[in-house]
């Protein structure tokens, strides 16, 4: 799988605040890495249509057993809400158990900044 298109379910005010969130998962095996795949789609049909999320994108590089995600959320509590309904919640409690390492960063930047950029983020993640 390759990089998942930045995707915008809701159009944020123009110059506002946008609260970022990026990560980057290694799994210990590559079944792990396949449950990730697995698991993939559904989450990503949610964050599609999550109240609050302003964009996403995901990096996958399953062979090397790692994953990056990147998204962008009106509020802190947006990005929770997210975090802990829908499919992302069963999807992170399943797999927590698969993952090697993971790394997590979150900043502040403007609306003007979408769509956000990979480098940035992985920056920020190493």
């Amino acid at each position: 799988m390759p990089t998942l298109p930045w995707t915008a379910p809701n159009t944020p005010p123009e110059d506002t605040e946008v609260h970022v969130f990026a990560s980057r998962f290694e799994t210990r095996t590559l079944w792990g890495a396949l449950r990730f795949l697995v698991r993939t789609p559904a989450v990503w049909r949610q964050v599609s249509g999550a109240p609050g999320a302003y964009g996403a994108s995901l990096k996958a590089r399953p062979f090397r057993r790692t994953f990056w995600t990147l998204s962008a959320w009106e509020s802190p509590r947006a990005l929770k809400a997210f975090a802990t309904s829908g499919s992302h919640a069963p999807t992170s409690r399943g797999l927590a158990s698969q993952m090697r390492d993971v790394k997590f960063a979150t900043w502040t930047t403007t609306s003007a900044d979408l769509p956000l950029s990979w480098e940035e983020a992985v920056r920020r993640l190493t």
